[in-house]
């Protein structure tokens, strides 16, 4: 019984990672990500035309966790729609040689930007706001950087808090206490 309950769950883990479809760089793709020319100011014009977010998304080839988040996270329906409706995603390779152009005018390679940025982990989500200083750099802007695969819950929470500006709000409810607030009002009681 125990051996087949381990097939099983190898069964249903394999038909998950191939369901997430990837690209010929090796990075998971999904209808909602945007193909840029990755030039940061022009791509914030056009989420701000559209009325989203910018939301820059470091990923690389063979990486578990963002295996994860597109096989469990991004196609959970509440997810999905949050991000469709309120980013605008640009995919970033954080060993990629596609030239990325920041907010301060720097065109570097990408595995240079995250470099530039500090990124350390993948997937790492970067928001940003909708005005940026041409002086600024993208992680200096940043409303919220969010490092490493995190569930359905916490990730629902924080593409909530940016696309509610919370972050602005005066008073204590930082993303932290946002969080844990969210978490009690779950029906569910699900600590993810």
């Amino acid at each position: 019984m125990k051996r087949l309950l381990v097939i099983l769950a190898a069964t249903v883990l394999a038909t998950s990672v191939q369901s997430a479809e990837l690209g010929d760089d090796g990075l998971h793709k999904t209808d909602w990500m945007r193909d840029t020319f990755k030039d940061l100011g022009e791509d914030l014009e056009e989420a701000n035309a559209e009325g989203k977010r910018l939301l820059l998304m470091f990923e690389q080839r063979g990486c578990i966790y963002c295996t994860k988040m597109h096989a469990e996270v991004f196609p959970d329906p509440e997810v999905a729609k949050t991000i469709a409706d309120n980013y605008f995603v640009v995919q970033l390779n954080l060993h990629g040689d596609i030239e990325v152009t920041d907010f301060d005018g720097e065109t570097l390679s990408e595995k240079q930007m995250a470099r530039k940025w500090g990124i350390l982990f993948t997937p790492t989500l970067m928001f940003l706001p909708e005005e940026v200083d041409s002086d600024l750099t993208a992680p200096q802007a940043a409303v919220a950087t969010m490092p490493g695969a995190f569930g359905r819950g916490t990730t629902l929470d924080m593409l909530t808090w940016v696309a509610e500006k919370r972050y602005l709000l005066d008073g204590d409810e930082d993303f932290q206490r946002y969080h844990a607030r969210r978490i009690q009002e779950r029906s569910n009681g699900s600590f993810d």
